[in-house]
Formats: C-alpha cells, sequence, structure tokens
C-alpha cells in the first residue's frame, strides 16, 4: 500500500502546511558553498543562522541574527579560520553563542560568536580539535552532557572530545571499514547509531568503544544512508533500495534483523536527510537537489511512520537549515522552521498548525529540551546519564545572553604517572607550593621595589597565575577521576566481567 493512502486518522498534525515567507523576509545574494558534501550546510538556533558559504583560499561560513532579512553585503564578516572548505557546522545545545565546524583540513574548530553577530571576520577559534588525518565531515554535540562533541572523519574514526579542555577523551578507529555517512546521539547521549558505505546500520556505546548492535544491508542502494535516534529509541533511517528508489524506514533496536516499516518513495538520486522533531515526533525528510518537503509523524500504531503532506516549490534546495524549537514563533502556531537554501539565497519556511484560538496551544507545545545541561562533562565520561533538562513554550522563549565562560581555555596538560591518585596528590600539592611561591614573590617585591603602581601591576600578575594554578588543578583531578574509572574498567574486563 503507497503511504499516500489509508485509513484516515485522527492526529493534530495531520492538517500541518509549510508556508515560505515573503520574499523580503529572505536572505539574498548569499553565495551558498558549491563543496560536493551529503550534509545540510546551514544551522539555525534562536539567535543566529550559520551558512556555509565560497571562499577563496580556504573554508568560511556566514553567521548572521535570526531576525536579519533582506541582501546580504558581500562585504560582511564571515567565520574563517579554516585553510580548506568547511563541511558541516552545528550549534551547540547548550549555549547559542558557540558552534563547531569541521572542514576539509583534517580539524574541527569551536567559535564563540558575540551576541549581535560578528563585527569583523572572525579567524581565531576559541578550541582547535586536531586528532584526525584526513578531512572531517560530521560534527555532533552531546545532547545533555557540557562540551561533549563527537566527530567523525574521512579517516574511519569517530573522536569524542571534551572541548572544555580541547582533550580527546575516546576514539573509535575500529567500528567502521569505509567511510561513516551519518552519526546520532540517543536521547540521553548513552549511544550513537551510524550508517557507513558498507551500507551497515550500526549502534556504538562510544564509552567502552563497543558495536553494540549491527544489521547489514539496511539499505540495498549504495546511495549514502542516514540515520537518526528517535525519543523511544527506535532509528529512523533513509537510503535506497536495489533499483535505486529513496526509502524511509523504522527500527527497534531491540532486534535490527527486520525494520518495523519501509515505506519507498520515488526514484530521484538526492539524498534524504532526516530532520526530527522529539516533542511532536514528526521526521521531516528534505533531499538535495529535491523542490520538496516531506513530512511524517511516527506513532505506535502500524504502520508506525504515516505521512502527512509535502512542501512543494519550484526552485531546488541544496541544503537546509532546522530551526531548534526553543526559536519557533509559539503566537503562530509554528512547530517547526527550515531555512532552505537555494544558489544564492536562504528562504525561511513555516510549519504551522491551523488553530483559531489566539491562546498559547499546550498540545502543541511539550516542554522542550532547554540550554542547561543535564551533566558535566566529567560525569558523563564516568559513566553517568541523564534526560534532556525540559522548558516550557508557555509565553514564548527569549534568548539569554552569552555564556562568556562555557568553554575555557585549552590548559597544558601535566604528565601523567602511572598512579592516578600519585598524580592527582602530587600535581595539588606542587600547584599549591606554586600558589605559595607566587605569593611570597610578590610580597617581596612590594616590601623591595615599593609604589603604587608596581603592587597594582604585581596584584594583576598574582590574580592571572591563581587563575591558571586552579585550572590546572582542577584538570589534574579531573584527569586523575577518569584514570580511576578506566583502571576499574581494565579490572573488569580481566576478571571476565565484562
Amino acid at each position: 500500500m503507497s503511504f499516500r493512502r489509508g485509513v484516515v486518522r485522527q492526529s493534530k498534525f495531520r492538517h500541518v502546511f509549510a508556508q515560505a515567507w515573503k520574499a523580503e523576509h529572505c536572505l539574498d545574494d548569499v553565495r551558498v558553498t558549491r563543496v560536493t558534501w551529503e550534509g545540510p550546510l546551514c544551522a539555525a538556533n534562536p539567535k543566529f543562522i550559520a551558512v556555509i558559504v565560497e571562499a577563496g583560499g580556504g573554508g568560511a561560513f556566514l553567521v548572521l541574527p535570526l531576525t536579519k532579512s533582506g541582501r546580504v553585503d558581500q562585504s560582511t564578516p564571515t567565520v574563517c579560520g579554516h585553510a580548506a572548505p568547511v563541511l558541516d557546522i552545528q550549534w551547540c545545545p547548550h549555549d547559542d553563542n558557540v558552534i563547531a565546524s569541521a572542514s576539509e583540513d583534517c580539524t574541527v574548530k569551536i567559535w564563540q560568536i558575540p551576541d549581535g553577530g560578528l563585527t569583523a571576520p572572525m579567524t581565531e577559534a576559541a578550541v582547535n580539535l586536531e586528532g584526525h588525518s584526513k578531512r572531517v565531515g560530521i560534527v555532533a554535540w552531546h545532547p545533555t552532557a557540557l562540551n561533549i562533541l563527537l566527530t567523525a572523519g574521512c579517516d574511519n574514526l569517530l573522536c569524542v572530545w571534551d572541548v572544555g579542555t580541547g582533550e580527546l577523551v575516546y576514539q573509535l578507529s575500529d567500528a567502521h571499514p569505509d567511510l561513516i555517512y551519518s552519526v546520532s546521539w540517543n536521547r540521553e547521549g548513552s549511544v550513537i547509531c551510524t550508517t557507513c558505505k558498507d551500507k551497515a546500520l550500526r549502534v556504538i556505546d562510544p564509552r567502552r568503544g563497543t558495536v553494540l548492535k549491527v544489521r547489514e544491508k539496511a539499505h540495498e542502494g549504495t546511495r549514502p544512508m542516514r540515520a537518526v535516534f528517535l525519543a523511544d529509541g527506535k532509528i529512523l533511517t533513509t537510503g535506497f533500495s536495489r533499483m535505486s528508489e529513496r526509502q524511509l524506514a523504522l527500527w527497534d533496536t531491540k532486534d535490527l534483523s527486520e525494520p518495523m516499516a519501509v515505506q519507498e518513495m520515488d526514484t530521484s538520486n538526492g539524498v534524504l536527510l532526516p530532520f526530527y522533531d522529539p516533542d511532536t515526533n514528526m521526521v521531516y525528510l528534505c533531499g538535495k537537489g529535491d523542490c520538496t518537503i516531506r513530512y511524517f509523524e511516527v506513532t505506535d500504531e502500524s504502520p508506525y511512520v504515516h505521512f502527512l503532506s509535502l512542501y512543494s516549490s519550484k526552485e531546488p534546495q541544496r541544503g537546509a537549515g532546522f530551526l531548534s524549537k526553543r526559536g519557533v514563533d509559539v503566537n503562530k502556531c509554528e512547530i517547526a522552521r527550515f531555512y532552505k537554501l537555494h544558489e544564492r539565497k536562504v528562504e525561511p519556511i513555516s510549519m504551522t498548525v491551523p488553530r483559531k484560538s489566539d491562546l498559547f496551544q499546550g498540545d502543541l507545545y511539550p516542554d522542550t529540551a532547554g540550554l542547561e545541561p543535564s551533566l558535566l562533562a566529567e560525569d558523563w565520561i564516568a559513566g553517568q546519564d541523564a534526560p534532556p533538562l525540559l522548558v516550557s513554550l508557555s509565553g514564548g522563549y527569549t534568548a539569554p545572553p552569552s555564556k562568556s565562560n562555557t568553554l575555557r581555555g585549552r590548559p597544558k596538560l601535566l604528565p601523567q604517572t602511572n598512579s592516578s591518585t600519585a598524580s592527582t596528590a602530587s600535581s595539588a600539592a606542587a600547584s599549591r607550593e606554586m600558589e605559595s611561591e607566587a605569593m611570597e614573590q610578590v610580597q617581596v617585591g612590594r616590601e623591595t621595589e615599593g609604589g603604587v603602581e608596581r603592587v597594582r601591576k604585581e596584584d594583576d600578575q598574582l590574580s592571572d597565575i591563581l587563575t591558571e594554578i586552579r585550572a590546572l588543578r582542577a584538570l589534574v583531578l579531573a584527569q586523575g577521576h577518569r584514570i580511576d574509572v578506566l583502571e576499574r574498567q581494565v579490572a573488569r574486563i580481566e576478571d571476565g566481567d565484562v
């Protein structure tokens, strides 16, 4: 049975309709990148929209306030610190001013965007992550833990970083034999699902470095696949059949032997990019090169994936950005918003549920994930998991100002000994000794030199030294805790408990 036919089903999202914004509210003269990479090329949050653009002699992306409209001048400053084209960008879910970018120059960079947008070209990143040997095409922030970022490159490596320290905490080198197409965290951030050029769908525990589930040939076709975790733990994939028909499939992670549902759509060559809304349980499919956006609702009732409608236009899309739920207009019953990339234009498209009442529609807007993280990076590394902390959208959402302390500078890592306890204790003692020496030096300087100006300079120097010592002490304690956890895991493996 075609997904267009069937019994009329009761759903509050059955009449969702899509509407493109008027021309004066679009972004014009945006030179969208021509890079041949199957990614969305755009990211949006309640403050900013970021678009990967053409750049001579390197890679760049444009960051504009979400309220910006009209023509974008060619002199508009960009984020241009990469030495090769940018392939993927993603905003941090816990700070609307922090964005990660991956590039063909084999690096991942973290940028702190000032409130109001850029006033000059940004070339210096807040954090540089270097661990891949080939171009990096995927970045994925952890949904609930602060400063945890996953990256995937064409070297078939999965890397998990603590962005706050710039440290590579986990690296999976044996999980994939070929190019990784997509990566998605589950809602709690305990496992990930990936798709690969070998046509396999994998469920992986990144902390243990183990592949928990594998489904060979999830889709028979040779074109790229995509996968996304749903809120209830199921996985939705898009791919191609052996006859090059585009497919949508739903999988139960408890048993990947057969899909719960498979729907075939058309024979276009464009890769279907799935965008999932966990609050409404709706999935939007945007095909690169398509002129349409299809949207579905996933339920517990057979056939599980229900086609709702599609938005069609005359011009094909080169990519699309999906606005987080905190940025939609609840007063207009807008449940989702896309930013469709044309060749030289960015066009907003609103998904709206028609309602007559002007009151807040609580059934359309359940509590959604907020900015506050559920865990710190060291908590997640130690093995903890937690669902996202939710906020209400009643009355609309107001984006808070930038958090200047979300990203800490990358300190120099201290040498580690075999014993984590000894290294922690000795390093803490050394830091206390350094602190006391700094105090003594400043006191001597005050007694011998004198002068108000010198005392002020020495106070500033002392403050800087103490701040650095405290940062080093916190880092050493976190490293000691992590080493303890790893030693316990190794002991369990040696004892045969794992």
